[in-house]
């Protein structure tokens, strides 16, 4: 028998708390490993069968909700993180699970190649991007998840499994946005193209001429996204398009980024906590701050990327783009009654709407469907908690009566009924669990909550997300 003490020592940390980015959520895991290669992946593996333990696999942490949260064993990816193996003539790109974003554009970059579609920042380790089907915006571009070709996964029985369109198509399927419970992801193969660069013309338009042209604006860039500011009634609209033209990056002015964007925006939103009647003058002023105008030019990646400063809660949602300008409409109402009303709820800004094509992954919120996503944000100033969980908790019951279905990276009550209803091959994927972990090693509360409806904390998903302050 295989002295795993021996092995796993040097890579484990026996006491340690795990916090995710925004420090909504934190955990206590049992030991803490940081492997370097997939033979030590299995030893923890074959530990947790030992042992009867839970295994949670944490990338970045960037997930909003407790995802990634486990009292059993934490495998972090930090050090999974080298490009194995770059194709410049077939255009894809092998990489480690724990490779982030920003490692991978620096690479394909150096081959003359790139990522066709990322989302807003790129700290995010591929494999939990791939998880919980996150997304940047383009009419005609499917979420992230969808440009792989190819998995490795390490599943609870040990076995070291490929998978692919063509090999183990259900797997597949399912661990393209599997929160994690199939199994650990070794290996990611994406497909890429030739290295791009974008031009981005912003423009600030009133709200009324937006909305009633809503669709055409969505196609009228190949990458569309939206910045809602409520308060202003004004959406400041950003178009990115693929170009030849020379790099033109935007100036920096530590006045105008640093002292008013940043640190006189959060000390306004601290302030917001005491006097909540400031909060829809912050947002007007934030709304002429950032008003765009102009074009800039850029590779890729940094045009598609954004500067996020300001830990944040997050809610976002994944609309049927038939249903989106009544979503908006429904939200404008909602939001201006709340601004009527002098004890009303005080939104932080911008919300973003972005879209994406259909694709045919299981779980993703744009299984089967084009998408308009809508997304809601309440920052959290010098790291001070915000009022939110009545916001969303309004917001999220407006989403879900147009047809929304919740990004799986944040805090949500979906439960195994409202699930089902979403999404058609919701029992192919709990019974694939059932077959490849009868025993539950990569079920996490979130999991146990939202897939099979089982209490975590003596609390289902509803109970959970109501009690949460």
């Amino acid at each position: 028998m295989i002295d795993l003490c021996h092995i796993l020592d040097p890579i484990s940390c026996k006491t340690g708390v795990f916090t995710n980015w925004a420090e909504t959520y934190s955990c206590r895991p049992l030991s803490i490993f940081e492997p370097q290669t997939a033979f030590q992946c299995e030893c923890i593996v074959e530990l947790g069968k030992r042992e009867g333990r839970q295994l949670r696999v944490a990338g970045s942490g960037h997930s909003p909700s407790d995802l990634t949260c486990t009292e059993g064993f934490m495998i972090k990816t930090d050090r999974l993180d080298q490009v194995l193996e770059i194709n410049e003539s077939e255009k894809w790109v092998n990489v480690q699970a724990g490779a982030k974003l920003h490692q991978i554009h620096a690479v394909l970059g150096e081959h003359g190649l790139a990522m066709s579609n990322v989302g807003s920042i790129s700290e995010q380790a591929i494999a939990g991007i791939i998880c919980t089907a996150s997304h940047g915006t383009g009419w005609n571009f499917k979420p992230m998840s969808s440009s792989v070709l190819e998995l490795e996964v390490l599943l609870a029985d040990g076995s070291r499994v490929v998978c692919s369109n063509e090999n183990n198509i259900g797997l597949f399927k399912a661990t393209l946005c599997g929160l994690g419970a199939t199994g650990m992801i070794l290996r990611v193969k994406i497909q890429v193209e030739d290295a791009f660069r974008l031009a981005e013309k912003k423009e600030a338009v009133p709200f009324g001429s937006v909305i009633g042209d809503l669709e055409n604006i969505a196609k009228s860039g190949e990458h569309v996204r939206l910045w809602w500011y409520a308060q202003a009634d004004e959406i400041h609209v950003m178009r990115a398009d693929r170009t030849k033209d020379a790099p033109n990056p935007p100036p920096h002015s530590f006045f105008w980024d640093r002292l008013l964007g940043f640190d006189a925006l959060q000390l306004m939103l601290f302030l917001g906590l005491y006097v909540p009647s400031i909060l829809p003058s912050v947002a007007q002023f934030a709304c002429w701050l950032r008003r765009p105008h102009g074009t800039t030019v850029d590779d890729s990646w940094k045009i598609f990327n954004l500067d996020v400063f300001i830990k944040q809660y997050t809610a976002e949602w994944a609309i049927p783009q038939e249903n989106a300008k009544d979503c908006i409409m429904a939200l404008r109402e909602w939001l201006r009654e709340e601004h009527d009303n002098p004890r009303g709820l005080r939104p932080h800004f911008p919300l973003e709407i972005r879209w994406t094509d259909a694709d045919d992954v299981w779980l993703s919120p744009s299984y089967g469907r084009k998408t308009c996503w809508i997304g809601m944000i309440q920052f959290k100033p010098y790291g001070f908690d915000v009022p939110w969980k009545e916001l969303f908790d309004k917001f999220d019951k407006i989403m879900y009566s147009h047809g929304g279905r919740p990004h799986w990276a944040k805090t949500h009550s979906f439960g195994p009924p409202q699930l089902r209803e979403s999404y058609p091959h919701f029992d192919e994927f709990v019974n694939l669990l059932k077959e490849i972990d009868p025993n539950g090693m990569f079920r996490t509360e979130y999991v146990n909550r939202h897939m099979y409806g089982l209490p975590a904390a003596g609390k289902t998903a509803v109970e959970l997300y109501e009690s949460l302050a």
